[in-house]
């Protein structure tokens, strides 16, 4: 057994475990604001069951985001010991940060949702769904400062230590602003939203079906739709941003994600297939369409595959494949947000019972397409933990065993399995009881 590969598989389990609920934490966030705007404009009793059902369904979801949040932080001290001691000093800020700012801020305000409704006036009410849905935006901004330095690190210098080489913060605004950071958190930011539309949708769909609760359905659907229509085409803009960061500062990245291995104009390839050994790529492409969206010119010429070593370079077809992949249901996302928002517009959604169990499951399409871009934007990294800094391979802690490692990695595939499971009984149990009307006395008071 290999440490360092079953390292980085158990950080690639625990990491794309938690970042499951990431996106239903931020997306419904948006939504538990659009309902409970609702409530705070109409005052209707039934506007606040509807709200109270999606802040049940996000404390739910965000409850469980903190705990397999923190596995991964003591990952760092134990598996990638080399790597914290390497970035420590840059790393930790934006940790700290991120509890401090945004995990402190969403949860003190989430109480307020929980236990302040009846109990705090309308307007403090309907602003901490706000303040809730700020916090969740603001860990993620620091969380991906983090991550972004490490794609393209800035504001820092390297030096010898007693214990060896580290990363030492120069500049904290160029760190924190390094060149990926502002088109990553856009880019997932809007990725994240555009789940939160599909599971809205998904909900009301649901509930059509059932032929229940159709006032809030209806209303799910609508807001569902809409959003995941608005930020799937919002994701045009910041997934060109992203592309041109990338094709700008990860050369060896971008020649992965399109398997071009010759230096010259690279193409955009629609789908297609790598051979690493023959150094070819089959592929229906736009000839020159990188240039064009990176700069205009069809003919600038980008470095090829083999301009670099090849341990430089990140497994290439893994690479290409995630990245047209997440692209393929891209497309689809649009198609069928665009499309279904259209009929329910027109009323020619709620009678066709195909399209409901569709969109009940459409849903998932985002949350993969995020996984899949997150294991292009990790794995088109590597070799290197830190770009051109620190490889993976020197990252990882010399004290570990492997079979610690793979006992480890064991016990926590049980562990959050039985985590899902519980977490989707929850939820199923939340759906299942539907929007449920508050107390009068309750209500009373609010309107009071």
């Amino acid at each position: 057994m290999d440490v360092v590969l079953l390292s980085r598989i158990q950080f690639a389990v625990t990491v794309a475990y938690h970042f499951l609920f990431v996106p239903l934490s931020i997306g419904l966030g948006m939504i538990v604001v659009l309902f409970e705007r609702k409530h705070y404009k109409t005052g209707n009793p039934q506007d606040a069951a509807g709200a109270n059902l999606w802040i049940k369904i996000f404390t739910a979801t965000f409850a469980i985001g903190v705990a397999t949040g923190i596995t991964m932080e003591f990952a760092f001290g134990t598996n990638w010991a080399t790597y914290s001691r390497f970035v420590g000093d840059i790393f930790g800020a934006p940790l700290a940060a991120e509890a401090l700012f945004a995990f402190f801020l969403e949860s003190t305000f989430l109480g307020v949702l929980l236990f302040g409704r009846g109990r705090v006036s309308k307007k403090f009410y309907y602003v901490s769904t706000w303040l809730v849905w700020l916090g969740s935006m603001l860990s993620a901004l620091w969380i991906i400062i983090a991550n972004s330095w490490m794609q393209t690190p800035a504001g820092y210098k390297v030096v010898e230590t007693a214990s060896g080489s580290k990363a030492v913060l120069t500049d904290f605004m160029a760190a924190a602003l390094n060149p990926s950071t502002v088109p990553r958190y856009l880019h997932t930011v809007d990725a994240l939203l555009i789940t939160g539309g599909f599971v809205a949708a998904a909900l009301g769909a649901h509930y059509l079906k059932k032929g229940v609760h159709k006032e809030f359905a209806r209303t799910s659907l609508s807001v569902g739709l809409a959003s995941a229509a608005v930020f799937s085409i919002l994701m045009l803009p910041t997934a060109h941003l992203q592309a041109v960061q990338v094709a700008t500062t990860q050369p060896e990245k971008v020649a992965a994600m399109e398997g071009h291995w010759e230096t010259g104009p690279m193409d955009m390839a629609l789908f297609g297939f790598v051979n690493t050994a023959d150094k070819t790529t089959t592929s229906l492409a736009i000839p020159g369409a990188i240039g064009i969206l990176v700069s205009g010119n069809p003919s600038q010429e980008f470095p090829g595959l083999n301009e670099f070593a090849a341990e430089d370079l990140p497994p290439i077809q893994f690479t290409f494949q995630t990245y047209h992949l997440m692209v393929l249901i891209f497309g689809l996302l649009v198609l069928i947000s665009a499309g279904l928002w259209w009929m329910n517009r027109k009323g020619k959604l709620e009678g066709k019972r195909w399209l409901l169990s569709l969109l009940v499951w459409a849903w998932v399409l985002p949350e993969l397409a995020i996984q899949l871009g997150w294991a292009t934007a990790e794995v088109g990294r590597q070799p290197w933990i830190v770009w051109h800094e620190l490889r993976t391979v020197d990252a990882i802690s010399k004290a570990v065993p492997a079979w610690n490692v793979a006992l480890t990695l064991a016990i926590f595939v049980v562990i959050y399995t039985v985590l899902y499971i519980g977490w989707v009984r929850v939820v199923l149990g939340i759906i299942k009881k539907g929007p449920v009307l508050p107390a009068t006395s309750a209500t009373a008071a609010e309107k009071a």
